[in-house]
């Protein structure tokens, strides 16, 4: 069987690999989600040095970011997709080990490294996939990609739902009595990370780039990186919609951080412990996934009838009104009835805003167009994290998470260039229509 045999899947079937795939890598991010905070602050770490260290985390997938995505544009997405699965159960040996600051710190660094190179590829493969099985019709009518990525965030609101629900049994359970609580949902998720690297390696299946032999193809994968990176960068500078759509995620990753970050913050010190919030969060986060996922359906079906751009700028307004309403209400009853309704319009808001992204990419540069928009927003990420740790820590929670809400409200302009060449593009198509007729 050739390379090109073994690659040539239907749209279908990739679109069935990209939503599996998207569930058992997204999976054990539920069994630590929160924990990856509350871990530390067990430990010793204060919420100012946690901040410090998602910061660091972030930074080192701002630095890595275009390296990685213009290598898998020019080696292929699988061998990255690998690499970075190994790295994800490093990542979680080393917080199972951590103590300190400083190992801690290397543990997040890896784990900056492995979101590095996971960031993109698998999408950017599902997407190329999808377009090589329309064959030559894709250069005038791309594919419907939209619909396999409101399926894949779908899922993902799921899959990190279930594993939350699995985390805050684990915490309950507390079979290793002598160890936290917090422990067994680390060991549980880098079990599953070794799974979900095998099954990347078994479904993941893309030809052979320019017929070269792997070592032939890393090497000049490396030497055409730089390229690769230089004219994704020059397409920003190009495509004012491209830009606007990546500048995006400076207002969204500042949210992020407040509903991310600072719920399992605030819950602690409402409950008077890491341990309690835990098994509270556990839960809690498990419906907010759930609703992502709803979100994403409902993104979906709402995109087919309002448009992407359209259903894209209601997303990111409320999801912003929300985050602010976390910091308004009182008690953690509001507080996460009001953190479910920002997952509900988070998850309408990713799917939205990719197939805009990929509207505006090509199959040469497609992972580093990804890479860039996470760069931006990992950057974002790590310098909101400077900002509003301290200030939760100086005043409280709930101011931040008012900042962080009206802050990222501001984002949903810069959907107005994507909405602008949404209907030219519908009026282009519909001309088209006409004439064949």
């Amino acid at each position: 069987m050739t390379d090109h045999t073994r690659a040539a899947l239907s749209a279908v079937q990739a679109e069935h690999r990209f939503v599996l795939l998207t569930a058992t890598r997204w999976f054990p991010v539920g069994v630590v989600f929160g924990l990856t905070v509350l871990l530390p602050l067990e430990r010793g770490l204060s919420v100012a040095e946690v901040g410090v260290l998602l910061s660091l985390q972030g930074f080192v997938v701002l630095g890595l970011e275009l390296p990685t995505g213009g290598l898998a544009d020019a080696i292929g997405r699988r061998p990255l997709l690998i690499v970075s699965g190994v790295l994800a159960v490093g990542s979680t040996a080393l917080m199972i080990v951590a103590q300190g600051f400083g190992m801690f710190a290397l543990a997040l660094i890896v784990q900056g490294v492995f979101r590095a190179l996971d960031s993109g590829p698998l999408e950017a493969w599902y997407v190329d996939a999808a377009h090589a099985a329309a064959g030559p019709a894709a250069e005038t009518a791309p594919p419907a990609i939209e619909r396999g990525l409101a399926r894949s965030s779908t899922v993902l609101g799921v899959a990190i739902a279930a594993g939350a629900v699995v985390a805050g049994l684990l915490v309950a359970w507390h079979p290793l009595a002598p160890a936290s609580a917090l422990v067994l949902p680390f060991l549980v998720a880098g079990a599953l990370y070794a799974a979900h690297t095998v099954l990347l390696a078994a479904l993941v299946r893309e030809p052979r780039r320019a017929g070269r032999a792997a070592g032939a193809a890393l090497t000049a994968g490396l030497r055409d990186a730089p390229a690769t990176i230089i004219r994704s960068l020059a397409l920003l500078g190009r495509r004012p919609v491209l830009r606007a759509l990546v500048l995006v995620e400076v207002f969204w990753s500042v949210a992020m951080i407040a509903f991310e970050t600072l719920t399992p913050v605030q819950l602690a010190d409402t409950l008077g412990g890491e341990d309690a919030a835990a098994a509270l969060f556990g839960p809690a986060s498990a419906a907010a996934w759930g609703l992502f996922a709803l979100g994403a359906l409902l993104a979906g079906r709402a995109s087919r009838r309002f448009g992407v751009a359209r259903t894209a700028i209601a997303a990111r307004l409320l999801n912003g009104a929300f985050v602010v309403l976390m910091g308004l209400v009182a008690g953690p009853v509001g507080l996460i009835a009001a953190y479910w309704l920002a997952y509900l319009t988070h998850g309408s808001a990713g799917p939205m805003h990719n197939t805009l992204l990929h509207r505006e990419a090509g199959p040469t540069n497609r992972a580093a167009v990804l890479s860039i928009n996470s760069m931006v927003a990992g950057g974002a990420y790590s310098l909101g994290l400077l900002a509003l740790g301290p200030l939760a820590e100086a005043t409280s929670p709930a101011v931040a998470f008012v900042a962080a809400g009206c802050f990222s409200l501001f984002g949903a302009l810069l959907y107005l260039p994507a909405r602008r060449s949404e209907r030219a593009r519908g009026n282009t198509i519909e001309t088209s229509k006409a004439y064949n007729r």
